[in-house]
């Protein structure tokens, strides 16, 4: 009943921690290259890549010119105006009934991105498709909709196209090369994980330092290994045979 919080206290070696990993270096490195390999395989195989195409719309004003600083800030506050018009039910509606496309408004919405750098009267309509040629349609489309929606409710001059979608070459997602280090980094820290709970958990007494360190006592003798006895016996015994062939 008179334990201690002393005796109750794992004790964690952190060179002894240190040597097993060590010693099991080489299954922590193939652990880490399976796991690369697998994100990998699963990134080429299984993952969709999808792309991304962006038109650029210019907000403009009635009452003022394209230099004047009042249509500058009243431009930056209407482009977040204009983005929301932009992905209402309406125009989303329209863009796939135009395109004859098979999903959703509320599809089409969640795959848009509407960003306006900060005062600017920049509008950037980004569309991401697992089709590029798809996302460079879908895009123009839905700026040109999305032009007239706007300059029809709020009745002023509609944002002006400046630049139509391109047709992407390259997949914005996913990133390969990421997911193999995210793969390999997941290798490591998994194996290494088990490695160290392994020892923390292993509470045989391995030498007479362990008797010391663990139970407070010193250790009288030690008895050797069977097997350490046995494979020295076999080797005496090789030595004396080949001797015996050497007489001979």
């Amino acid at each position: 009943m008179g334990k201690t919080h002393e005796d109750d206290e794992i004790e964690i070696d952190l060179m002894e921690l240190f040597y097993a990993l060590k010693k099991r270096i080489l299954v922590i490195l193939a652990v880490m290259v399976l796991g690369a390999v697998a994100a990998g395989a699963y990134t080429k195989l299984l993952v969709t890549p999808m792309y991304s195409a962006t038109s650029t719309m210019l907000v403009l004003t009635k009452e003022t010119t394209l230099t004047s600083l009042a249509d500058l800030q009243i431009g930056s506050q209407l482009t977040q105006d204009y983005s929301m018009l932009l992905k209402t039910r309406t125009v989303m509606q329209d863009v796939v009934d135009n395109l004859d496309l098979d999903m959703s408004y509320e599809q089409l919405e969640s795959s848009i991105t509407i960003n306006y750098p900060e005062d600017t009267r920049i509008m950037e309509i980004t569309v991401t498709n697992p089709d590029p040629e798809m996302a460079k349609k879908i895009v123009d489309e839905v700026a040109s909709v999305g032009s007239d929606f706007i300059g029809d409710q709020m009745e002023v001059v509609p944002p002006k196209i400046v630049e139509d979608g391109e047709v992407p070459t390259s997949p914005e997602s996913p990133s390969t090369s990421r997911n193999v280090m995210l793969g390999a980094l997941a290798g490591l820290v998994l194996s290494a994980g088990v490695v160290i709970l392994m020892t923390i958990m292993d509470d045989t007494l391995k030498s007479e330092d362990d008797i010391e360190r663990y139970l407070g006592i010193s250790t009288l003798a030690s008895i050797p290994d069977r097997k350490d006895y046995i494979s020295g016996k076999a080797k005496k015994k090789s030595k004396r045979k080949r001797r015996r062939r050497k007489r001979k």
